[in-house]
């Protein structure tokens, strides 16, 4: 346990031991709170009202892990709101039952999200798909599947939209050659994102993938058949994942859950990999038209430069955007992605 855990965890003790106030038997006669060790860890998949929690319990001086089952402890039940109460990423204390069980007694405050606004709701209420995630890696191919910018590009808005840093990810560039897939994929590494050119069939750029994922929750994304099974393998030959484990965010008729799971990595010491649904789910339904130019980097130094304010850099007269894609200063690419997005277009 670190030192920044066991001083939180002392901090959330001290609360009980401080309080003169007789406390209510429990009815299934459990130890006290104050008087057990809680142990700290973080949300790795949630299965309904269950959660799987990995913690590292506060007694055990080898720090060794332990996933256990847990629910969420009713006096946190009574407080929710309609925002998302726990979900997959979350750093949680708890209460160990048993061997393998616990209850969820207190969650952290979340550090970032990947969310949305929560399906059926009309009033303002967050649907929490991933919490805590540190970047997006998205994956694409050099070749077969032939490279969909625009695809790319969705995903781009959707990380900028949540805040997320993202990490592109060239796979089977073994079939084009780096060069080749430069030709394609350069034009992100100039408006300012890391792009990794990798072949997880020979091995290739694997130390400079695990290199950026070490130490951080990363959500995976791309389309089907780019080898994102095969890069996770070539980093946790453990795993044993087969094609098609990490699910294909785009295959819009192949998810019939919202549900993630991290999936730790054998280096660093909180490495976890986010297989979600959820990112194609988010969709841009809820980015206000408004706000979509400011999630196309490469355009935030033209907009406050637009003759009218309010300007969608489409048709209106002295849009210094269009100005600029006139000047090859912004990708012809990107601003039809851009265009078509803003239209509503896939």
């Amino acid at each position: 346990m670190s030192a920044v855990q066991r001083e939180d965890y002392h901090e959330y003790e001290s609360q009980f031991e401080d309080d003169p106030r007789p406390r209510r038997s429990d009815k299934k006669s459990r130890p006290k709170r104050a008087s057990q060790q809680l142990a700290h860890g973080i949300v790795i998949r949630a299965r309904g009202h269950h959660y799987d929690v990995e913690t590292t319990p506060a007694s055990e001086a080898d720090g060794a892990e332990h996933v256990r089952i847990c629910e969420v402890r009713g006096r946190l039940l009574q407080e929710r709101s309609r925002d998302t109460l726990v979900a997959v990423g979350d750093r949680v204390w708890v209460l160990p039952e048993g061997d393998n069980k616990g209850l969820i007694e207190r969650v952290d405050e979340r550090r970032s999200v990947l969310s949305r606004q929560h399906p059926g709701e009309s009033r303002p209420a967050e649907d929490v798909i991933l919490a805590n995630p540190d970047q997006a890696l998205v994956v694409f191919a050099a070749a077969k599947p032939e490279p969909h910018l625009r695809m790319l590009d969705r995903f781009l808005v959707i990380a900028e939209a949540n805040e997320l840093p993202a990490v592109i990810c060239v796979n089977k560039i073994e079939l084009t050659g780096e060069d080749a897939a430069r030709t394609i994929f350069g034009m992100y590494e100039r408006i300012g994102y890391a792009v990794l050119y990798t072949s997880a069939k020979l091995h290739t750029g694997i130390d400079a993938l695990r290199e950026m994922l070490t130490d951080r929750i990363t959500v995976v994304a791309g389309p089907s058949g780019v080898g994102k099974s095969s890069l996770i393998n070539a980093l946790h030959p453990a795993l044993h994942l087969r094609e098609g484990d990490l699910r294909d965010f785009m295959d819009k008729g192949r998810h019939t859950t919202r549900a993630a799971q991290l999936y730790r990595m054998p280096f660093g010491d909180a490495s976890y990999v986010a297989d979600t649904p959820g990112i194609r789910e988010l969709g841009l339904y809820e980015i206000d038209a408004a706000n979509l130019p400011f999630y196309f980097r490469e355009m935030a130094a033209y907009l406050h430069e637009c003759r009218y304010p309010g300007c969608t850099h489409d048709h209106e007269p002295g849009c210094a955007v269009r100005a600029a894609v006139t000047r090859g200063e912004i990708a012809e690419e990107r601003y039809a992605s851009y265009l078509r997005l803003l239209q509503g277009e896939e």
